[in-house]
């Protein structure tokens, strides 16, 4: 999956192009152009002053939840292979008791 390229959205923007031809040019779509517009007005930045940004600089100022790491954790291979050897187990029943355990695990930020 390519990533956004915030940098370009926004100069393009700062030249007066519309949000339809933005998403064109930059191979996204108008809803992600427009997402980045409204979060770049909302915190008030000014194009000529911060131009010099990476393509990462934006993404992390414009959101910063987004980059948050998310702790996953991965699945234990072993167990559900014993899982399913036993009757009456398939890997629907062990998803659901996967994304259950996940459910009730959820740490709040």
């Amino acid at each position: 999956m390519a990533m956004t390229n915030y940098h370009e959205i926004l100069r393009l923007k700062s030249l007066g192009v519309s949000e339809r031809n933005i998403a064109l040019s930059c191979s996204c779509s108008r809803n992600t152009v427009s997402k980045v517009v409204k979060r770049f007005t909302e915190l008030g930045l000014n194009w000529t002053a911060s131009n010099s940004k990476t393509n990462s600089e934006w993404q992390t100022l414009l959101f910063p939840k987004a980059n948050e790491a998310t702790i996953k954790r991965s699945p234990n291979y072993d167990y559900i292979r014993n899982e399913l050897l036993k009757n009456g187990v398939s890997k629907k029943l062990l998803w659901a008791e996967y994304m259950e355990e996940c459910r009730l695990n959820v740490v709040d930020h």
